[in-house]
């Protein structure tokens, strides 16, 4: 199957292992939440157990240092692409509402941000995400 859009993750590249996994974990609900329809029918082995339905559409995951990122979130905000965002100090947190409160505290100018996932035009996201390579 082809598709007219990218579904990317971009995630800091000076992060330890568990952090880059827990936001991509984040930032992939964030793209789910916004675009329902991308989860598809649930699964089912050979024996007849019953497992989760799965995103229809390959996640891309890049890597960025923070000044390219900074730079792919201006972008995607100058583009008006709405995007999942998770800003360093939510490590700190420990639940949903501390997230959005810290969250809360920073403008795209200073904030640290240490992810950010998107989808879009396959286009467009490749103009926002220019700078970012394959994550490795």
């Amino acid at each position: 199957m082809v598709f007219d859009t990218k579904f990317a993750i971009v995630l800091r590249d000076d992060l330890a292992g568990w952090q880059k996994l827990n936001v991509t974990a984040f930032l992939t609900s964030g793209i789910v939440a916004q675009f329902p329809d991308i989860i598809g029918e649930p699964y089912r082995d050979r024996a007849g157990n019953l497992y989760n339905p799965l995103s229809i559409q390959p996640v891309i995951v890049l890597s960025a240092d923070g000044s390219t990122l900074n730079a792919i979130h201006g972008r995607a905000l100058e583009r008006g692409v709405t995007t999942s965002a998770y800003v360093e100090e939510m490590f700190a947190t420990g639940f949903d509402a501390a997230n959005r409160a810290v969250f809360a505290e920073f403008a795209p100018e200073d904030a640290r941000i240490v992810g950010i996932g998107l989808r879009a035009d396959k286009k467009l996201v490749d103009k926002i995400t220019k700078g970012a390579r394959m994550h490795a």
